[in-house]
């Protein structure tokens, strides 16, 4: 006769394992002549890959946002990504010829789990609506300081149809990058904004050249207009995730005309963007 006290525990052990929620990974596809660009929620601390065939780059020395997958043909594998706040993200990889999405902007609400338990009290609550509310006092003080501070980084300047959109100033504060941004309407119509946005450009070399756009969101905006009047000034600054890029990279800065064709593309050189103030 069966001990009772084993199968009874065998029971609540299936039971245990039958109850657990099944996880389903998503899918990421890449391959080896394209860059597929993850972005996370908060830097990267550790990528692992489990295949030789499929490659996770990211900074190691200075923890970055975001990194870059590349495969080479095999079987399907896997990845893990470990955030420095011990979020954890895995998914399923794959080799494809051709890519039909090349950036991934992970949320922090798809993580599969924390390396370390996480329990949340009515004081972690307060304590994160708090710390909310402080990053963005100092933001706006900040932003405030820099708008009025004559200091500028260099000739970053571009001009059509009586618009000229320039860049004054990039300061380097703590772990983000401020770009100080003037907008000067000098034709006879005023100017409504559909948007501004900062990309990182990538050209790649050789016979079939191609070109890679990576959004860069802003954490904090500061004085961003709707409409520029004609003769008006208007002086705006974009918090950014602090950044660098290779030599092969530029940041590309481009203003767009809501409902017009006065669209202005101004480039920012990695030289400028790895020498902030």
């Amino acid at each position: 006769m069966k001990n009772p006290i084993i199968v009874v525990s065998f029971i609540l052990v299936s039971a245990f394992v039958e109850a657990q929620p099944q996880i389903i990974l998503d899918t990421i596809y890449a391959n080896d002549h394209k860059n597929v660009a993850l972005f996370f929620p908060n830097p990267i601390r550790q990528g692992i890959t489990g295949a030789d065939n499929f490659v996770f780059t990211y900074n190691r020395e200075k923890e970055q946002y975001f990194g870059l997958l590349q495969a080479t043909p095999g079987n399907e594998s896997n990845l893990l990504i470990i955030n420095n706040n011990g979020s954890i993200f895995s998914y399923i990889v794959r080799y494809q010829k051709v890519l039909s999405k090349l950036n991934y902007f992970i949320q922090d609400s798809t993580a599969i789990g924390n390396e370390r338990p996480i329990t949340r009290t009515v004081d972690d609550k307060d304590n994160s609506i708090e710390q909310f509310n402080f990053k963005s006092n100092y933001y706006e003080r900040f932003c405030s300081y820099l708008v009025k501070r004559r200091q500028h980084i260099g000739k970053l300047r571009k001009r059509t149809d009586g618009i000229i959109l320039r860049v004054e100033n990039i300061v380097f504060d703590k772990e983000e990058l401020y770009f100080v941004i003037t907008v000067e309407n000098k034709s006879s119509l005023d100017y409504d904004v559909n948007f501004l946005n900062l990309t990182i450009q990538t050209r790649k070399k050789g016979k079939k050249k191609s070109l890679q756009t990576l959004y860069l969101e802003p954490v904090f905006e500061y004085n961003m207009p709707l409409k520029i009047k004609k003769g008006q000034i208007t002086k705006l600054v974009y918090v950014i995730p602090k950044f660098s890029i290779s030599s092969e990279r530029l940041v590309l800065l481009e203003l767009n005309e809501k409902n017009g064709e006065r669209n202005i593309k101004l480039k920012i050189s990695n030289r400028t963007i790895n020498n902030p103030n």
